[in-house]
């Protein structure tokens, strides 16, 4: 009887140490990132809008359409929307969704981490040209041409906007979504959302993720 005891105690203290090491993993990214988590509403709003009058003046200088923007805020935790579709014209953010960041060829990446080299499965910072749009291993997907230092590589990698059934459609937030190998993906009817305003634009979209 007392061996029985002393096993089923160890039993117990097995299953609660799976228990809390699953918690802690399921919220480690809220956890490790939340030094740079935007909190409010009006936070949000404003980090948007000052990036719209860079994107604007960035835009104007380099051919691409000033009428809408793709703005990614990698400082909002990944349960939260974090894809904004900015209307310059109108001054405001007339869609949002949720959005991968790269692991960096982990099995889970804890907080944040950057890269431009092939191969290393990162999110690469920086503004991007949407291009044409083609069918892929994951469906429907848009080429991305990086514009910046900081994603000078992202075309030969295969960074590219497209979209994975493991993103959900609505915020998940305290829990993260799933992890990319480097490309901003969204839930399957956020792109069905934003393949007909990209084939509408008469010039490039810029889509920017910064933080």
């Amino acid at each position: 009887m007392k061996r029985l005891s002393i096993f089923l105690l160890f039993v117990l203290i097995f299953i609660a140490g799976s228990a809390a090491w699953y918690y802690s993993k399921l919220h480690s990214n809220k956890r490790v990132s939340n030094h740079r988590v935007v909190n409010s509403p009006a936070a949000e709003s404003q980090r948007i809008a000052e990036h719209a009058v860079t994107a604007s003046a960035y835009a104007a200088q380099h051919g691409l359409s000033n009428d809408l923007f793709f703005l990614i805020d990698m400082r909002i935790a990944s349960g939260k929307p974090r894809f904004f579709v900015y209307d310059n014209k109108a001054k405001q953010t007339i869609l949002e969704g949720l959005v991968t960041h790269g692991r960096c060829n982990q099995n889970w990446l804890e907080g944040r981490r950057y890269g431009n080299e092939p191969g290393c499965g990162c999110t690469s910072l920086g503004k991007y040209k949407v291009g044409n749009p083609y069918r892929g291993r994951f469906g429907l997907a848009y080429k991305l041409y990086g514009l910046e230092s900081t994603n000078s590589h992202a075309f030969d990698r295969f960074v590219v906007l497209h979209s994975m059934q493991c993103v959900p459609e609505a915020a998940v937030d305290p829990y993260p979504i799933c992890q990319s190998d480097g490309c901003p993906t969204v839930s399957p009817h956020f792109l069905k959302t934003l393949a007909p305003i990209i084939d509408k634009s008469t010039a490039p979209l810029l889509l920017w993720i910064y933080e």
